[in-house]
């Protein structure tokens, strides 16, 4: 699989990644050899980059991860975790202590001694413009807790800030076919700083996958339950903060677009990978056949300009109205 360079890590990482907060929490129960079996399969499809966060499931993904890690210790992958929604969401969290205490279980959870990526998770606003945030992140890295350090962001404005940071190897954004506004400023200017960029909710939350309908009726542990409306967490970490009647609709329209031999989850992890300035893209997997399939996005030749334009009409026609203002 295409590896592109992480940002200021200077590490090779698989376009296509892996997301686990699937194998942590929120998204219905997840039994531990099957969570091993994805985090397999795709490894074994070419994956080289896992994404995961010290919530997720409070601990259980970074658990899952070390125990793969440890039983196949030659699968060479990069684990991108993330730190701060352990605690209530208040910028005075965000100290030298607390990054201590937080990456210190992760390392523990993952068995590393140092750990590849610690990102900022979806942080209060006000901690982007904090000096004191950025130079503990320093220190960590400076004392070997960590390698590198980043940033997961809701907003497009947050992103920009982050990447202003010199410091900030990567943003983590929501970027699929139904949220286009970072296109505009926020890949730019990160391929203009060397920043990484990491697309996350890249599917819509199964929305682009095509499967879902009116009917469909998730367990209530799934966050499509229980946080349609931002109940949980931002609003836009659920099918991207759109309606979910709408992304139906839109849905239907977006999987007409798929080339043959193409599902519609492929060609929406298609689509990003090839926006300039996109490093990796990380759909999450429930069992080893969907982890296969994402991976298999990455072999998909690159859409052509007539469906790119057809995928800006749709966004243009169903969507900007309801997301392009919030985020």
């Amino acid at each position: 699989m295409e590896q592109r360079v992480l940002g200021r890590t200077g590490r090779e990482v698989s376009v296509v990644g892996l997301g686990t907060w699937q194998l942590g929490a929120d998204w219905g129960r997840v039994r531990e050899e099957d969570a091993l079996a994805v985090l397999d399969a795709a490894v074994e499809s070419g994956v080289t980059f896992f994404d995961t966060a010290d919530v997720y499931g409070d601990g259980r993904s970074e658990q899952l991860i070390g125990r793969f890690l440890r039983e196949r210790g030659d699968a060479g992958v990069f684990v991108a975790t993330k730190m701060g929604r352990r605690v209530e969401q208040r910028p005075e969290h965000y100290t030298l202590e607390n990054f201590r205490a937080w990456t210190d279980r992760s390392r523990t959870n993952l068995g590393v001694e140092t750990l590849d990526l610690v990102q900022l998770h979806c942080p209060p606003t006000p901690v982007y413009s904090s000096d004191q945030v950025f130079d503990a992140l320093d220190t960590l890295v400076s004392e070997g807790r960590i390698a590198a350090y980043a940033v997961s962001v809701e907003t497009c404005a947050e992103a920009l800030e982050a990447i202003a940071r010199p410091g900030v190897a990567s943003v983590q954004i929501i970027l699929n076919p139904f949220r286009l506004k970072p296109l505009r400023e926020v890949l730019p200017a990160a391929a203009r700083a060397g920043v990484g960029i990491i697309a996350r909710v890249p599917l819509a939350s199964g929305l682009l996958s095509g499967r879902y309908t009116r009917e469909t009726v998730f367990s209530p542990d799934d966050h499509r339950t229980f946080n349609r409306r931002g109940e949980a967490f931002d609003q836009g970490e659920t099918f991207s903060g759109v309606d979910y009647e709408t992304g139906l609709e839109a849905a239907a329209e977006f999987a007409e677009l798929a080339p043959e031999g193409a599902s519609s989850a492929q060609t929406a992890l298609r689509w990003i990978i090839q926006q300039p300035g996109v490093t990796s893209v990380i759909p999450g997997a429930r069992n080893p056949e969907q982890a296969r399939a994402n991976a298999a996005a990455a072999d998909l030749a690159p859409l052509p300009p007539e469906t790119l334009r057809a995928v800006e009409e749709l966004y243009d026609r169903r969507i900007r109205a309801q997301v392009h203002h919030r985020w």
